[in-house]
């Protein structure tokens, strides 16, 4: 089956959306790429649900343009938008069985009945659904429903194919091996795809960039190693991935923690208060007798240490109060290396896994 033979791109200029006096989104702009796996990812009340229902036309811009290739489609129906769906709650219909749920976008649409039985056959095919066609709703598996919803917005070989936290009601386990599965499928079928969730692993294990979104703006629009390696704002560094803060002050050419010259690797910048993001896994165990030149080292005591199965969590405190987290993995007898609770400890960052980012008021 050719499902989405001609990606098109996505193109969103100056989206507002307002509920009575409360802006959701503002001024949004957004390019998404034929063929692309674009996740829009943000905490509750972003605004990231309210733009994917715009896309789809469930919800009405205040003003703004939206293309899909050339075609303008801001005031286009829904069911004119040639756009596949997947909702939370997958949105089955429970008096249908699976083949007749997968098939109704081609009834709606008036394809005839040895065609459609042919297109839904391969669909199941597609998302390892073989020989459930007979099988009602209701005596589906969780992984299952999400896979019937699946194809359904893909049997019709629709431009676009949208997302709304589809796999936010499957248990761990299943979650996981699901974003794998969708992620095998889109490289497959080459859809343009956008995705709305608010877990950060979820967004950095499936997607092509990410757009991290806050109070109806976006944040951040890069690669998910971009974001994670080099965050532009402290909610981008605090929203992806594990985060200790430590202010600093920039002047004279030179980061400052106190009294304190920092080392990094990438310039200094303009004068004013800025926060040192310091990843957990970054940050390494430092000997007394270890040159300290182009490290940053801090001197600690250890608070509490978790013992996590392959890794470990350190939870130290530094000298005015303030508290660092390391991880790392349990290799060779390092547990056993690790000072006690309330014994002092040297925790290490090098220069090139330092991050700086302005504080936010």
């Amino acid at each position: 089956m050719s499902i989405a033979p001609s990606a098109l791109p996505i193109g969103l200029r100056a989206i507002e959306k307002r509920f009575g006096s409360v802006s959701v989104l503002r001024d949004l702009n957004l390019n998404v790429a034929a063929g692309e796996f674009l996740t829009l990812l943000g905490p509750s009340g972003s605004g990231k649900t309210t733009l994917l229902m715009i896309l789809a036309g469930f919800i009405r811009a205040n003003a703004g343009s939206i293309k899909v290739g050339d075609d303008e489609i801001i005031t286009t129906p829904p069911h004119k938008r040639n756009i596949g769906m997947v909702f939370q709650n997958y949105a089955l219909f429970p008096h249908m069985n699976v083949f007749h749920n997968i098939a109704f976008p081609l009834k709606q649409r008036g394809v005839a009945t040895a065609e459609t039985a042919q297109r839904v056959e391969k669909a199941l095919e597609l998302v390892k659904l073989q020989g459930l066609g007979d099988r009602a709703v209701d005596q589906l598996s969780g992984g299952q429903r999400q896979r019937v919803a699946l194809a359904r917005a893909i049997i019709f070989e629709p431009r676009i194919v949208l997302m709304d936290e589809p796999l936010s009601a499957l248990d761990k386990g299943l979650r996981e091996h699901m974003q794998i599965e969708l992620r095998a499928l889109h490289r497959r079928l080459g859809m343009t795809t956008v995705y709305v969730t608010h877990d950060q692993r979820e967004a950095i294990t499936m997607s092509d960039r990410i757009a991290v979104m806050n109070a109806g703006r976006i944040e951040q629009l890069d690669r998910p190693e971009t974001l994670y390696a080099a965050p532009r704002t402290q909610f981008v560094a605090g929203f992806i991935g594990e985060s200790n803060f430590m202010p600093v002050e920039c002047r004279d050419g030179a980061v400052w923690c106190e009294d304190r010259r920092i080392h990094t690797a990438m310039p200094a910048p303009a004068s004013g208060r800025h926060l040192m993001v310091v990843r957990p896994e970054k940050l390494r165990l430092v000997t007394t007798t270890e040159p300290s030149n182009g490290i940053n080292v801090f001197d600690a005591t250890v608070a509490d240490i978790i013992y996590q199965g392959d890794s470990f969590v350190c939870y130290a405190v530094l000298r005015d109060g303030r508290q660092l987290t390391l991880r790392d993995y349990c290799r060779g007898d390092v547990l056993a290396r690790l000072p006690a609770p309330g014994q002092p400890i040297r925790l290490g960052l090098d220069a090139q896994d330092t991050i700086l980012v302005a504080a936010e008021e």
